[in-house]
């Protein structure tokens, strides 16, 4: 117990305040509109929130935390061609499930049974979509030259706010509008999604 005291005792904590928070005011400013505030919009519109949040928390912790730990080298392990067809398969097959869905009751058993479902399909779409993107990358380097920890704890707060920003619109803005359109819209962006990961796959091989 003294020496965690000890540990505690000897933190520049005005450093990490101050590392903590330049890393989550360049983060925030990177993410906000990105595709992964996309994706937590979309799906809390159409599911509940919470599930689509957790999902969200759960994949920024893994992989700032692969960041933080392994630096650069962690984004060259996977060739970028192989994560940009992975991202464009699993928005192509979310996609086109929007566009055919029907017209969904409100029974809450339905809502209780999908809880997990929606967890693990938003910590699998935003795990493989911002694997070695510019968010994960900025990450890397601003660990690389400061404090690891206060890096990661200002990153992952920054994603989890523009994160529950996605959600907060979702459940707003786009609950104004019919479900079924909704369906469309949603299948529509996530196509348009899917087709931007063909593009970076391409250009990847070229």
């Amino acid at each position: 117990m003294e020496s965690l005291t000890n540990i505690l005792l000897t933190i520049n904590w005005s450093n990490v305040l101050v590392v903590s928070g330049s890393s989550y005011l360049l983060i925030f400013a990177a993410e906000i509109g990105d595709k992964s505030q996309l994706v937590c919009m979309v799906l809390a519109a159409r599911y509940r929130a919470s599930p689509v949040l957790l999902g969200a928390i759960f994949a920024f912790i893994l992989l700032n935390t692969l960041a933080v730990t392994f630096g650069v080298a962690i984004a060259n392990w996977i060739p970028e061609v192989f994560i940009s067809t992975i991202v464009a398969i699993l928005f192509l097959i979310f996609g086109i499930h929007a566009l055919r869905i029907e017209e969904e009751t409100d029974d809450e058993n339905v809502a209780v049974s999908r809880h997990h479902s929606i967890l693990i399909t938003t910590f699998l779409l935003i795990s493989v979509a911002e694997f070695g993107d510019k968010t994960q990358l900025a990450v890397v380097a601003l660990s690389s030259t400061s404090m690891p920890a206060a890096v990661w704890l200002g990153s992952t707060l920054a994603l989890i706010t523009t994160s529950a920003l996605g959600v907060l619109a979702g459940r707003t803005i786009l609950q104004r509008i019919p479900i079924t359109l909704l369906h469309r819209i949603s299948g529509v962006i996530f196509i348009l999604l899917a087709l931007y990961a063909v593009y970076k796959t391409y250009m990847a091989i070229v």
